[in-house]
């Protein structure tokens, strides 16, 4: 089938070339003139394993596409899915600003029927904006003879599995109240379906809320495991032997109950933020997606007090290794990192830090610049000289083994603070090192 991809975001570059790799010739569009051409040399702007490979083959391959023409990009698909960013506005609201401008967009530019597909997380009710922006285009053009539908698809990637989540997604959610759409976007899909049934069809509001709820129900697993983290705390209690006990319950399970320094990332704190806010102009109170949020940014200090206690309140002049920039493993997005809240905290005590991370130290250069309290180091190794402790702050695979020994000798201080409990406290305490996580008591 021939698709259109506006967006060559996270969301819409994964999407686009898992749905050229089984065949389907898409076009991506963006308004980022530097970001089509470096797409066009094989540059891939975002780390996501497996993602640079799927895009470089299916391109030289001829079936997918990057351009900044709109006209020839609505042209081309029958589909035409709209996976552009919802930034939040200053209020905590999604802007829609750049959905909308799509939506007029392909109103301006369609000469035969479209099915519209909403990929972007919006709120309830943009696929109806959608459709009047795209009737109000087609009007003021006097093409009302022109068909068109607008359906919900919204995304359920994960940063660090995308690719893997696109090509054996657990299911397909598509809203309309269309069978001819419906028909379309099913084959569309057909591929990823063949094993089991996998698409859910549901009317469009709906669609749209089942991904606000779903990720607002991950955050909450974490902001209550972290709320039960730090109550352990208190009481004497290890959050790791409740995380076991708890989790082997079949009603509560496993996934998102490690507890650690709070979500962060371009979806669970917007997605939970907007849909606060979309409560409010219903003139529902959303108590416990507040609490929610609360819980989580309050979380995101909770290593630099621990830190800040021990050193009672002495932090000026000393330097702190940091093990991980980005928000989680897999991937080199800091966008509302743990990790940046805690290296500004030390800053503004007046501490150094010294930094690795496997894949964020260009995305925290570009961040943060050139200062005299960072230092981007090599390797995991390198940031622990000299340093007076060790800090983790996302759980990459390759902190989980290091030599103790070698962080004993490196640091002039032998201690860690661990925000992602990736050791146990009684092997690190036969190494000589003193050790303060999320939820333990200290070693």
């Amino acid at each position: 089938m021939n698709l259109t991809v506006f967006g060559i975001g996270y969301v819409g570059l994964v999407q686009a070339a898992v749905l050229a790799e089984v065949g389907h010739q898409v076009v991506c569009v963006d308004i980022d003139v530097k970001k089509v051409e470096r797409l066009n040399q094989g540059l891939i702007p975002i780390f996501e394993p497996g993602l640079e490979n799927l895009v470089k083959e299916n391109h030289a391959a001829g079936r997918i596409k990057f351009t900044t023409d709109a006209a020839a990009a609505v042209k081309h698909g029958q589909i035409q899915m709209i996976a552009v960013g919802t930034p939040p506005g200053e209020d905590g609201s999604a802007d829609l600003k750049y959905v909308l401008a799509v939506a007029e967009a392909i109103g301006r530019e369609m000469a035969a029927p479209k099915i519209v597909v909403g990929k972007s997380t919006v709120p309830v009710g943009t696929c109806e904006k959608i459709k009047a922006r795209i009737a109000a285009t087609l009007k003021a053009r006097g093409r009302e003879d022109l068909t068109f539908d607008v359906a919900s698809n919204p995304e359920f990637l994960k940063e660090g599995s995308a690719v893997a989540d696109c090509m054996k997604p657990d299911r397909i959610i598509v809203g309309t109240g269309s069978e001819d759409t419906e028909a379309v976007l099913r084959e569309l899909y057909a591929p990823f379906n063949r094993n089991h049934e996998k698409m859910i069809v549901m009317d469009v509001r709906s669609a749209e809320f089942t991904k606000y709820a779903a990720n607002c129900m991950l955050a909450t697993k974490i902001s209550f495991m972290n709320e039960m983290a730090n109550l352990a705390e208190e009481l004497g209690a290890d959050i790791e032997e409740v995380r076991k006990g708890i989790g082997s319950d079949p009603r509560i399970g496993y996934h998102f109950i490690y507890p650690g320094l709070g979500y962060g990332g371009s979806c669970f704190p917007k997605d939970v933020r907007a849909l606060i806010k979309t409560a409010e102009g219903v003139k529902f109170d959303a108590k416990l997606l507040r609490a929610v949020e609360e819980r989580n940014n309050e979380q995101k200090s909770v290593l630099f007090d621990k830190v800040n206690r021990y050193f009672k309140g002495n932090l000026k002049g000393k330097t702190f290794a940091l093990w991980g920039l980005a928000f989680k493993p897999n991937t080199d997005d800091m966008r509302e990192a743990p990790a940046r809240v805690l290296m500004e905290a030390l800053w503004k005590a007046g501490a150094k830090v010294q930094a690795y991370d496997p894949e964020a130290m260009q995305e925290c250069q570009a961040i943060y610049g050139l200062r005299e309290d960072l230092l981007l180091c090599g390797t995991k190794e390198a940031a622990l000289r000299g340093a007076d402790a060790l800090m983790i702050a996302t759980d990459w695979k390759t902190f989980q083994a290091p030599s103790f020994d070698a962080i004993k000798d490196a640091l002039s201080t032998p201690i860690i603070f661990d925000g992602r409990n990736l050791y146990d406290p009684k092997v690190i305490t036969r190494y000589g090192i003193e050790y303060h996580s999320i939820g333990r008591m200290a070693a």
